[in-house]
């Protein structure tokens, strides 16, 4: 018999105590190339395969051995995007765990990663976000080993967590090849639905599509880690189409093609885009890319604030051989992700985010 939950009524709004929320609270890209320049480079390590010289979703280390073991390691928190705490524990855990099968692997086990504002929040409360938190890892086969928290200013939850690849079955964000085409697995519109819902303007229906797309695990990467026909993979996250599409690109040296009518959408993302249920974080990914990106005139501001939307716990973006494509898909969408499409392709050029509309 499941526990019953306890009843929070009475308690603050967690996304209340936070000036931001989800992947929306990240730097901007621009912001975080200018704090890392100079920066200690891992060079001299020869077993670090990806390390913080390229703006992937982990850390990966090959093992002394021959056999091509990896360790792959991220970590993943934020302040609530939503107000019930274990739906907030499970979104942030399913998020931190997305960037290990982005790279292709399989996660073993995580460590949460704690901030509550004593004297705000229930102990209640934060146990129920460290139970949602725990019900995401077991969903993924892995268990929370421990921990550490803090008493910071804002609630803050999220994971480091741990995982494996093999060397030949490792993708990273640099190997996209002219001709591949691009699928994103997920839809978007996850940062105007955080803002609709802070402002109290998310209905019932728009709360479920949001919780049940941000607490899918995005395990279906392992199986396109191994699958041939993928070149390249990352996450789409804070940064949004543009700012992670334009990473992809500069990391594989090519241009990515988007085309803005084909990119998924949550039921809602139109409309409430249109009526101005905007992030602040889109804004700064657009100005933050604005030297690699180009967008076609007349497309409306809602689009373009669209693609620059920050995701939390968002799609994979894949960039993968152009004859495998429609038997990809096909897979993707038997894992669940029914609304994953084919929304672009690379081509030879200038490292650039290129949008279209045709």
């Amino acid at each position: 018999m499941q526990a019953q939950q306890p009843d929070l009524s009475d308690q603050p709004r967690l996304t209340a105590l936070a000036h931001g929320g989800g992947c929306g609270c990240k730097l901007s890209p621009g912001v975080l190339r200018e704090l890392l320049e100079g920066q200690f480079a891992a060079s001299g390590f020869p077993q670090l395969l990806v390390g913080n010289g390229a703006a992937d979703d982990a850390a990966v280390w090959e093992l002394e051995g021959g056999d091509g073991r990896c360790i792959v390691s991220t970590t993943d928190f934020f302040m609530p995007i939503v107000d019930d705490p274990r739906d907030f524990g499970r979104i942030a855990a399913t998020n931190a765990i997305s960037d290990i099968y982005a790279m292709g692997a399989r996660p073993l086990f995580a460590l949460a990663i704690l901030g509550i504002p004593l004297g705000k929040i229930a102990t209640e409360t934060v146990r129920e976000i460290l139970a949602g938190g725990a019900a995401a890892c077991a969903s993924a086969g892995i268990p929370v080993a421990g921990g550490h928290s803090i008493d910071s200013a804002e609630p803050i939850y999220g994971l480091a967590v741990i995982g494996e690849v093999k060397h030949e079955h490792m993708k990273t964000n640099a190997g996209a090849r002219a001709g591949d085409v691009l699928i994103l697995t997920k839809p978007i519109g996850v940062g105007v639905y955080s803002a609709a819902l802070k402002q109290g303007e998310l209905d019932d229906a728009g709360y479920a599509e949001m919780v049940e797309s941000t607490t899918r695990l995005n395990s279906v990467g392992l199986t396109l880690g191994q699958h041939p026909a993928i070149h390249a993979l990352t996450d789409v996250t804070g940064f949004g189409i543009v700012g992670h599409g334009l990473e992809m690109a500069r990391a594989s040296g090519l241009t990515l093609q988007v085309h803005a009518n084909k990119v998924p959408l949550l039921k809602q993302a139109g409309e409430l885009a249109q009526a101005g249920k905007i992030t602040g974080a889109s804004s700064r990914n657009l100005a933050s890319a604005a030297d690699g990106i180009a967008m076609p005139d007349g497309l409306p501001d809602w689009q373009r604030d669209l693609l620059a939307d920050p995701q939390t716990s968002g799609g994979l973006l894949v960039s993968l051989a152009a004859e495998a494509a429609e038997e990809v898909l096909a897979l993707i969408h038997a894992e669940g992700f029914t609304q994953a499409a084919i929304i672009g392709e690379v081509r030879a050029g200038a490292p650039k985010l290129a949008v279209v509309t045709d």
